[in-house]
């Protein structure tokens, strides 16, 4: 090695260095806690920036996390640690306060997501390749059990849908097989399953209520979804919604909307239409339709404010450069912001006084006042995506 080459990589190093100093004595300087943290994806360059909610600004880029495509996100209880499931099969343990990687496995070939356990001490990935669900120690990713998603004649099915539930259970759906299992991790290395079978055609992606009770799954096989009572499992799966999907018309789909990203403001669920100009306002006392509600584009997170007094909706393309704000007493559109091309995703600050949207083609986060609906500030990353605040630690399937 050169002379030069030798010196650039030495000041290269001196340089990483001094920057995590700089946000270490930072966050020691200004007293930051992990509360008011969070971080954003930067999709295509598998890294991900940390950020501070209070002055709203991004403090930190952690690096290496590999395809970062369909990217989520759960938290330690003590929000420390971000666990980031990646797309390649990565699961990576993120220290934000020191932005670095604390560890990194590549668990599986393709994962699409994951959740930790009620007691914070297990974290599962959601697989489709090969199918099924890996569950790990949350301190050491160590891997605690493998659960295989076998089926049939002895296939494997990719899992979807992989929510916690209390009582330290996992709950995910079987794209290939049609079936709902809960996975009971009281005895971590015993896992006790329970199968739901001929639950619907194709599984693509579910929910839990913000209560752990229910767990939903929509169906792109057929309209309708499969619906859960995790206080009753013994009563089985049971179909709500009978005309949720797409209505047995051949609509143009540009992308399925995403079912965590429903909102519930009091009895009230607003639910994205699949392929349709609407949301679904949904009575969650009897699962039944209450009224539709006419927006600007095909819905892909409908989501509220945490005091559910307006819900937050953007679209699949062509009119993804759009968000709508509802007022969810008068069910009426409040608001059409156009924050710019390539809205992939939004987050409240966790007492809702600002919402954090990521704007993918612009390579911006623009964050609004949820009062006034003005924007109140931007930030440079590089193509963002996914969106996700510490808060999330302490609530049930997130």
């Amino acid at each position: 090695m050169n002379h030069y080459l030798r010196n650039c990589l030495y000041l290269a190093a001196l340089v990483a260095v001094v920057q995590l100093a700089v946000t270490k004595a930072a966050f020691a300087g200004e007293g930051i806690g992990t509360g008011d943290l969070g971080v954003v994806i930067e999709r295509a360059a598998g890294s991900l920036r940390v950020l501070e909610t209070t002055n709203n600004r991004l403090v930190s880029r952690v690096e290496g996390l590999g395809d970062l495509s369909h990217a989520s996100v759960v938290y330690s209880r003590d929000q420390r640690y971000a666990y980031v499931f990646g797309r390649d099969g990565a699961l990576s343990r993120v220290d934000i306060l020191a932005g670095t990687v604390d560890k990194r496995i590549v668990q599986s070939g393709n994962s699409i997501g994951g959740a930790i356990s009620q007691d914070g001490r297990l974290v599962a990935v959601s697989n489709y390749e090969p199918g099924g669900v890996r569950v790990f120690d949350s301190a050491t990713l160590a891997l605690v059990a493998d659960i295989p998603a076998r089926y049939g004649d002895g296939q494997l099915s990719k899992v979807i849908g992989l929510v916690d539930a209390p009582g330290n259970r996992f709950v995910f759906s079987l794209w290939d097989a049609g079936e709902i299992w809960i996975a009971d991790m009281t005895r971590p290395d015993e896992p006790r399953i329970t199968r739901f079978k001929n639950v619907g055609r194709n599984p693509y992606d579910a929910l839990i209520t913000p209560d752990g009770r229910y767990y939903l799954a929509g169906l792109f096989g057929e309209d309708g979804l499969a619906m859960l009572d995790l206080w009753h499992p013994g009563r089985g799966v049971t179909r709500v919604l009978p005309h949720y999907g797409r209505r047995g018309e051949k609509l143009p789909v540009y992308k399925m909307p995403h079912l965590e990203g429903w909102a519930v403001a009091g009895t009230l669920a607003f639910v994205p239409a699949v392929g349709a100009h609407e949301v679904l306002v949904i009575d969650t006392n009897t699962w039944t339709e209450a009224g539709r509600i006419d927006v600007h584009g095909q819905p892909v997170f409908v989501m509220a404010q945490p005091d559910g007094r307006r819900v937050w909706v953007n679209f699949a393309l062509p009119d993804n450069d759009t968000v709508q704000v509802i007022d969810t007493e008068t069910l009426a559109v409040e608001r059409t912001l156009v924050p710019g091309p390539g809205v992939l995703h939004m987050e409240f600050e966790p007492r809702g006084e600002e919402v954090w949207i990521s704007v993918r083609d612009r390579d911006v986060v623009k964050v609004y006042d949820t009062g006034t609906l003005e924007p109140v500030a931007e930030l440079k990353a590089d193509k963002p995506s996914g969106i996700f605040f510490t808060a999330r630690a302490h609530r049930i399937g997130l």
